[in-house]
């Protein structure tokens, strides 16, 4: 998960990537046809890994719904800075090399990324039923919206290894989502 969140699909090759788990290359083909059931079968656990995170960040009851998403910008800053800005998000990378991609990997990363967004609109209704979203704010188009924007702004922050662009989106996000009053950020 490491070197493809690192270096892509296209740049990543199985013997790097056995070499780095010290695994030997007939071991891997008595798991794994391909490398891409490899890859697959490494999104899947990416999936898994950070649909847990985004639960743990958007359902925590003990928070105002907006803070979550607060704290999950954060969290996601922290954790390009500690890996200095070598990580994004795997699922984010394989959809930059989506022309090199088997097209089954489209539907299964489209499936993710739906997954985040239907996640994070069940936070965005909790803060709409609070009064803290801009008045007819539409959550699933919000949280559609975040998506597309977050993950270009992970690409932007690996560019120039540094949260401003994260800043900067989550800024606007912020702007369009809620009322003057519950701005965070």
């Amino acid at each position: 998960m490491e070197v493809l969140t690192e270096q892509g699909f296209a740049s990543t090759g199985i013997d790097a990537v056995l070499k780095r788990v010290g695994v030997p290359k007939g071991s891997f083909y008595h798991y794994f046809d391909s490398k891409e059931a490899f890859v697959q079968e490494v999104i899947k656990c990416y999936a898994d890994y950070f649909a847990r995170k985004l639960d743990r960040w958007l359902l925590d009851e003990k928070v105002p719904p907006l803070q979550r998403i607060s704290n999950f910008i954060e969290d996601a800053k922290t954790g390009m800075t500690k890996h200095q800005f070598r990580r994004g998000c795997l699922v984010g990378n394989l959809g930059q090399d989506v022309a090199v991609l088997p097209a089954a990997f489209r539907q299964q990363l489209e499936s993710i990324l739906l997954d985040w967004q239907k996640r994070l609109a069940q936070c965005l209704t909790q803060a709409d039923d609070q009064g803290q979203l801009r008045e007819g704010s539409h959550c699933d188009a919000l949280a559609a919206f975040f998506w597309v924007g977050w993950e270009g702004a992970v690409l932007r922050a690996k560019l120039v290894q540094n949260t401003q662009p994260l800043d900067t989106f989550a800024a606007g996000f912020w702007a369009a989502a809620t009322t003057p009053s519950c701005v965070n950020g």
